[in-house]
Formats: C-alpha cells, structure tokens, sequence
C-alpha cells in the first residue's frame, strides 16, 4: 500500500468550491470520480482521501493538494482523462506514511486587482505591513470561527502591467480571510481607511463587518510542506492546463471588447437624442 500526493490546479468558476457537497458540482466531486473510475480508489474511506485546502465557490488553484493510500499505480494522463478540462493533474508523489497534507507549513494565496487611476499603490503596501505576524483576525472571519488567531508570514503588493498583485503566505486561513484582507486594501487605496485603520481592525473585540472582495480573483498558488516531496510534474497536463487558460483568457478579452463597444454605441445614441 503507497501514500500518494497529487498536485491539483483547476479553474473555480464552474466548481461550488472545491469540497465536495451534495448535489452540487465541486472539484473535490469530480476528482474523486475520476479516481474511483480509474480504480485507483475504491472510496475516500478506504483510502484515507484528505484534502489540503477547502478553497471557496468561484475561486481558482495552481496548487492545491490531496492525498490517499493505494495499490495502484499512478497514471496522471489516465486521470486526467476523464476530469473536466478546467481540472487537471499537474504532479504526484509518493510520501511517506507521517506526512500530513492538510497541515502545510506555508500557503500562497494570490488576488488579481485591475489597476484603477485613483489606486494608491504606496498605501497600500504600508497597511499590508500590519497584517504581518500573529493577529487575532476575528473581523476578518465568521463569529463562529473557534480560533481567530492566525501567522502572516508576508502580504505583498506589486504590479504587474495593467494588474495589482497582492500576495497573501501565512500557514493556514479563516474562511473568506484572504478576500477581507484584500477589501480592506481596497478601502486604504480609494482613501476610506488609512493604513493605521487596519492595525485597529486588528487584536481587538470591536467588530466589524468587512463585505469580502470577490471570489473569481483569487488563486491558490501554492502550498509548502516541512518534508521533501519529490514531485513527478507531467508536462503534457501542464502544457494541456496552460492551452486551456489561453483559450479562456482569449474568449473573455473577445467578449469584453465587444461589450465596450456595445456600452459605447449607447452613450453615442444617448448623446445624439
């Protein structure tokens, strides 16, 4: 019997988010589907199926993890056959029999802003700096989250052409925290908050509610664990992975441009009345 990791990436938009429910389509659903029909499970009970990250509805991996124990071997195009084509394989291994997948030592989040005119880029990295270190986050969390006491390892804002990047690496998140985090750097570059405001929002029994940025802009980069893995990336399922996020990044540039045009026939036939 082998511990197996596999190494997921897929696109969130179809998905109810990646654990799997009842009567709703998921990633964690249709994963296991896969495996069950390839015989490399025979149920998530037998093979002691864990999940690493519970990403919510809309939001995206390139990095998310699973593992189970086997008799099989792995043959990643074989899985990937039969998966949707906005879920894919990217890598597996085999781990040792300790090795926790639901416990990594680091996790990447990263959010995509489009980068607006009025955005104040320079205030924004210095609110993020005080998100860095051990917080209690319960204004960034539902009040029923038992322990509100999370590690930030590091926020990070950059640019990249016409986007923002806002990196996000601490050890494990509340629920809907990374998309607060990010809506509250949003307030400090329209000028709503100041970046002290974020340290008050922080460690303290005032609550807040803080509405969450959007799902769809957030992607799981990454998870990083204590042991070695010695990941085996399939090169054809990344370059497979990759051709359907170009198509996808065409399509959506296609239907944006033909709505601009659409917006701004309106307004001529508006300003012609």
């Amino acid at each position: 019997m082998k511990k197996i990791a596999l190494k997921v990436a897929y696109i969130g938009t179809n998905y109810h988010g990646f654990q799997r429910q009842p009567d709703v389509p998921t990633v964690e659903g249709k994963l296991l589907d896969a495996l069950k029909e390839t015989g490399v499970i025979r149920s998530p009970g037998d093979s002691r199926f864990q999940i690493a990250g519970r990403t919510d509805r809309g939001v995206h991996a390139l990095g998310n993890f699973v593992s189970f124990f086997t008799e099989e071997e792995i043959h990643v195009n074989q899985i990937n056959d039969l998966l949707p084509p906005d879920i894919k394989v990217l890598a597996w291994a085999s781990v040792m029999y300790p090795f926790k997948v639901r416990y990594p030592l680091e996790r990447h989040y990263r959010y995509i802003l489009h980068r607006g005119e009025s955005m104040d880029i320079d205030a924004m990295t210095e609110a993020a700096e005080h998100f860095r270190g051990t917080h209690d986050f319960s204004n960034f969390s539902r009040r029923r989250d038992r322990n509100p006491i999370r590690k930030i390892n590091d926020v990070r804002v950059s640019e990249d052409e016409n986007s923002i990047l806002v990196d996000v690496y601490g050890e494990s998140f509340l629920w809907q925290m990374v998309r607060k985090m990010v809506r509250v750097l949003l307030l400090v570059s329209e000028g709503e908050l100041s970046p002290e405001d974020v340290a008050k929002l922080l460690d303290t029994d005032e609550r807040v509610f803080i509405d969450p940025a959007p799902p769809e802009n957030l992607i799981l980069m990454d998870l990083k664990y204590g042991v070695k893995i010695k990941l085996r990336h399939d090169e054809y399922a990344i370059e497979r992975f990759r051709s359907l996020l170009e198509e996808e990044f065409r399509r959506y540039r296609d239907m944006s441009m033909v709505r601009r045009v659409m917006g701004d026939s309106l307004k001529h036939i508006r300003d012609s009345d």
